[in-house]
């Protein structure tokens, strides 16, 4: 059975869910798109994430450049895959979708790449916040393209929450 909780963020409120081994499976924003109803988090219990509030915090002070958590993303093998790359890219970096399609070995892929990206239930932790257009803009985010700016100046190190 599934339980979440949810803490405080820069951005606002971020609900943690975890299934029923207690690891992390969804990290949603308000206002995220694909966001699943809040009925599919299970019961509230603000006493077993520990460990992602801790990681989250010192990720938000600048102190944390890569996430340690155990993670169980559910989706297709490919949204799995490029869920896997997203992890790869370094803090403070980005990469395009294409860029991503050929390190999956999938050069026609930047749009199948984006869908899943999109589709990423853990934000933040697995970092689709690090993926722009090929032309360097900012393109497509679940958590709305203000929060992805954000983000991605905050990595960089030219604003801070």
């Amino acid at each position: 059975m599934r339980q979440h909780t949810v803490t405080d963020s820069p951005y606002g409120p971020l609900t943690l869910v975890a299934d029923g081994d207690g690891v992390l499976c969804g990290l949603y924003m308000t206002d995220q798109r694909h966001r699943p109803p809040q009925e599919t988090f299970g019961p509230r219990d603000d006493g077993s994430f520990a460990e992602a509030e801790e990681q989250l915090a010192a990720y938000f002070a600048g102190e944390l450049k890569e996430f340690t958590l155990q993670l169980r993303m559910s989706g297709t093998p490919f949204q799995r895959a490029v869920w896997d790359q997203l992890t790869k890219i370094p803090y403070g970096e980005t990469r395009s979708y294409g860029e991503l399609a050929d390190a999956l070995d999938n050069p026609g892929a930047s749009r199948a790449v984006g869908l899943a990206n999109g589709r990423n239930p853990i934000g933040i932790i697995v970092p689709c916040h690090r993926v722009i257009g090929a032309s360097g803009g900012l393109t497509g985010y679940g958590g709305g393209l203000d929060r992805k700016r954000r983000l991605l100046d905050f990595e960089r190190g030219t604003a801070l929450f």
